[in-house]
């Protein structure tokens, strides 16, 4: 399947953090949900993509081309949501579109204030205004209205209550129905990105865990939980494991576990908390 961004052996250290070998793919017409913990090295990543952060080593591919020598048109074609909006506060959405249309050579400063409406967001107030979830609805919107094929999106709805969040996914859904759209997605609402994403990348302490199809997760690993003794029969079927006062919790690889053990499903959150929270056999 042809990626419509990529990253191969990126590496940056800062000292405290290191990305270590980072490789994944964005593949065209999917989307990807990047998750970790705090620090993991996410905004990093996404950063490196846009050439905001210079990598070390490795590369950042977009479109098929290395991503510092990407024309001015397919610069366009790019849109992005970083954690916290970059709009210019002392602007009304008006001006706020202006200024669009002299950057990008497509603006659609109809498709802008459609989405400016569905979100409700105020055209007359300045953004300086705006809550912190009005401004990310903005910012959103100006991402979606310059004719980007590849979205970066870094916790776009962090601070939103579940009927906003519910909004933008629903905006999310729309612009992938073009087969030749895609999205990297940096989100801490795991439930989100289970609603959206095709692909997982879980990045642990600056390293990549897995890169897999989320609907292969349910399938590769389960949850175990029982007694000591119960857990000791599981053998090397165990992922990660942490103990309890009332026994042994674990996530498995589904397909290794004895005969007849007793399995719960796993969830993204699951998987991500047991790799980085429990302990190895």
């Amino acid at each position: 399947m042809e990626n419509n961004a990529a990253v191969r052996g990126l590496c940056k250290n800062f000292g405290d953090f290191c990305l270590d070998e980072v490789t994944f793919g964005i593949p065209a017409g999917c989307v990807v949900g990047l998750i970790g913990e705090n620090g993991a090295g996410k905004s990093t990543v996404i950063k490196c993509i846009l050439g905001l952060v210079r990598p070390d080593k490795g590369e950042t591919e977009v479109f098929g081309k290395d991503a510092a020598f990407l024309s001015k048109r397919e610069r366009e074609e790019v849109g992005a949501v970083l954690g916290e909006s970059c709009l210019p506060e002392n602007l009304t959405l008006k001006e706020v579109s202006g200024v669009m249309a002299r950057i990008f050579s497509s603006w659609d400063e109809e498709g802008f204030f459609a989405l400016a409406r569905r979100f409700s967001l105020p055209e007359k107030k300045k953004v300086r205004e705006f809550s912190r979830g009005m401004r990310q609805k903005a910012a959103l919107a100006v991402a979606l209205s310059h004719g980007a094929r590849l979205l970066l999106l870094d916790e776009p709805t962090s601070g939103l209550d579940p009927v906003a969040r519910d909004e933008i996914l629903d905006i999310l859904y729309d612009f992938m129905r073009g087969g030749e759209y895609s999205a990297l997605i940096s989100s801490h609402i795991l439930s989100d990105l289970e609603k959206l994403c095709d692909y997982i990348v879980f990045l642990h302490e600056g390293k990549v865990v897995f890169f897999e199809e989320k609907d292969a997760l349910s399938e590769k690993y389960a949850l175990f939980r029982g007694s000591a003794e119960e857990f000791s029969a599981l053998g090397p079927c165990v992922a990660a494991y942490m103990r309890g006062e009332f026994g042994v919790s674990a996530l498995v690889y589904r397909r290794a576990a004895p005969a007849g053990a007793r399995l719960e499903k796993a969830g993204i959150e699951d998987i991500m908390l047991y790799y980085s929270r429990g302990e190895r056999l």
